[in-house]
């Protein structure tokens, strides 16, 4: 689909289309995670479709996916969260096909006047000059380097980026200027740019995290519907290993009661498929997203639905959500403590962080803005 020059325009019908208390046709979201289209907190009023019996309405349409351009104002974000472990990041695009029902960007996407459900999959903005705004605030007089995160809220490799391309674009701005980068995605798109990364890895300047939230097919079909299959995921670990760029395998998020067991298995999969390094994050519901997903929980697994929040609520205070820092990736209580010491254990006996790969970051050089003299050495 070619990107539109605009936003799409407010329509009372597909904006916003459920009540809190209502859910989407299956047949219109067939192949998406979320199950309703709630508004945002922004928006002053709900909207509800319903037949008012003069047939008015017809056959509504299946949710489709929609790319805008968007082009950005700047590019790097900068956060000075003491609980992150990078200080920098980009996100080629807004909003994510993936359709990740437990994915904490959703809440992002009201800011857009859009929903946290089905619109956050559907109505995706991609960022049409990242890499010339990359090139230019890197070329700054004031910039200093420090290793930029890619995927740190939305997919870089969602499907959409086959065709716009703007994450290998980002790359190549990063080759050239030797800058370190570090990936996180859940898709074996990335094996596309093994070239550029392996390349980048050989000089320190790379390394990429694959995101593996269970081996249950049927489990990541239904919590992660156009994401790519977990057998793939450890392919492109394996693909990225033999290529030389180090990988890591990050279990974010673990979902108490239903993916917890698959701790260990997930670690030594990944393992064996190359990865060197493990990480993971609890499940976190701020804002929006605590109601879609227990909209998608109550639906898919009805019969752990209740332990699941249970369990979740027992690691932040009896609340769904707590963003404190130190609390929110990890969480408190007895079975927060039990899945670190699951963790931690698994990591020993699989050799897993033995070895941190560092990233260089006095490789570095500045590409030449326009009117600015180049170096003489």
């Amino acid at each position: 689909m070619s990107p539109q020059q605009s936003r799409p325009k407010a329509n009372p019908l597909s904006k916003s289309e459920t009540a809190p208390e209502s859910t989407v046709d299956d047949t219109r979201r067939r192949g998406r995670g979320a199950r309703s289209n709630h508004s945002g907190r922004f928006e002053a009023e709900r909207r509800l479709t319903f037949d008012d019996g003069w047939e008015s309405l017809g056959e509504l349409e299946a949710f489709r996916t929609e790319v805008y351009a968007e082009p950005a104002r700047s590019i790097i974000t900068r956060n000075q969260s003491p609980d992150i472990s990078f200080d920098q990041s980009i996100n080629p695009y807004r909003g994510c096909e993936h359709g990740c029902i437990y994915c904490y960007a959703r809440p992002s996407h009201c800011y857009l006047g859009h929903s946290a459900g089905l619109d956050f999959e559907t109505k995706l903005y991609a960022k049409t000059n990242a890499a010339e705004l990359l090139e230019k605030e890197l070329a700054a007089r004031t910039y200093k380097p420090k290793v930029l995160a890619l995927g740190t809220n939305t997919d870089p490799y969602q499907p959409i980026e086959r065709e716009h391309r703007i994450t290998r674009q980002i790359l190549e701005v990063l080759e050239r200027t030797g800058h370190p980068v570090g990936i996180v995605t859940k898709s074996a798109l990335v094996l596309r740019d093994a070239d550029i990364l392996a390349r980048m890895a050989a000089r320190g300047l790379a390394k990429v995290a694959l995101s593996v939230t269970t081996l249950d097919r049927r489990i990541a079909r239904a919590m992660e519907p156009r994401a790519t299959t977990p057998g793939k995921r450890l392919e492109a670990i394996r693909g990225l290993a033999q290529a030389g760029v180090p990988v890591s395998v990050m279990m974010a998020p673990i979902v108490p009661g239903l993916t917890d067991p698959e701790i260990e298995r997930i670690l030594e999969a990944a393992r064996d498929a190359g990865a060197s390094e493990a990480g993971y994050v609890l499940l976190r519901l701020p804002l929006e997203l605590k109601d879609v997903f227990r909209e998608w929980l109550a639906e898919e697994f009805p019969d752990r639905a209740d332990r699941v929040i249970n369990l979740l609520r027992s690691m932040h205070g009896g609340r769904d959500y707590v963003a404190e820092y130190g609390q929110r990736q990890k969480g408190r209580g007895p079975y927060a403590d039990q899945i670190a010491l699951r963790f931690r254990l698994a990591l020993k006996r699989l050799g897993l962080n033995e070895r941190r790969h560092a990233l260089r970051l006095d490789l570095f050089r500045p590409p030449v803005g326009k009117g600015q003299q180049m170096p003489l050495l």
